[in-house]
């Protein structure tokens, strides 16, 4: 296995950090990695958010879930989908007036425009995470920042075709959290399918899930799949991020 592949396979979600900065060069060699990454028609739909700002970092700690490891967290990086550049650039070359020239209708980015930033905004991301691995550093996604969108629009003074999509944090591993061994993945053969999309039912559920267990299931829970129900889909943040994401596409739409 080459050192890329060991890389993929071996990494897993850091939450404990040593208590030193992450150097300069190394950050600049993370981001220059990042905007690599590849994206739609070049058109690095994407803006990153470096965040070292103790003050931010405690805001943002509390805002995503209460999860304090963010706060302790060196270099934070939050992935924004951006449309806004593009169609500034767009109406500063005159398009609006092209379209009145033409008789036609101005177009403002839709949904499909949105989805495209999202896909450029999350391979930035993964690349980011990936170098991440390769210059010694961990990381872990917290995707809670798509939660209180009004809140995070103000705070970091969002326009109209910007969004959150994710975050990392980033820094040097603790030796405990070094030596984590990497998340169980479900098998192959549940994920990957030949040609056309197949249902999964009963047994073949049951299969998938077998290795699927925590040693206390939450209260009133009778097995993993009532427990994950309970504890993460029906949960209070889950609730919160379906009502924020759909507030960011109100706002994108209106």
């Amino acid at each position: 296995m080459n050192d890329i592949l060991r890389t993929i396979h071996e990494r897993r979600s850091t939450r404990a950090f040593e208590n030193k900065p992450v150097p300069y060069d190394v950050t600049e060699t993370l981001l220059q990695a990042a905007l690599r990454a590849p994206t739609a028609g070049n058109m690095m739909l994407y803006t990153i958010l470096k965040i070292d700002d103790p003050e931010m970092k405690e805001k943002l700690a509390v805002s995503c879930d209460n999860q304090p490891f963010i706060a302790k967290a060196p270099l934070l990086l939050v992935f924004l989908a951006d449309y806004q550049r593009w169609y500034d650039f767009f109406l500063r070359s005159g398009a609006a007036e092209l379209c009145q020239a033409r008789g036609i209708e101005l177009r403002k980015p839709g949904v499909g425009d949105l989805m495209l930033a999202v896909n450029d905004t999350l391979i930035a991301a993964q690349t980011t995470v990936i170098a991440a691995e390769a210059l010694g550093l961990g990381s872990c996604y917290v995707g809670d920042i798509m939660e209180k969108y009004e809140y995070h629009r103000d705070l970091f003074h969002l326009p109209k075709y910007v969004l959150p999509i994710t975050m990392l944090c980033l820094g040097y591993p603790r030796e405990e959290a070094a030596e984590r061994t990497p998340s169980r993945r479900f098998d192959q053969k549940f994920i990957v399918q030949h040609n056309r999309y197949y249902h999964l039912e009963g047994l073949e559920l049951d299969m998938m899930f077998k290795d699927s267990r925590r040693p206390k299931l939450t209260e009133g829970a009778a097995n993993f799949g009532q427990d994950f129900y309970l504890r993460k889909f029906a949960s209070e943040f889950s609730v919160e991020m379906t009502r924020s994401v759909q507030a960011m596409l109100d706002s994108w739409n209106a």
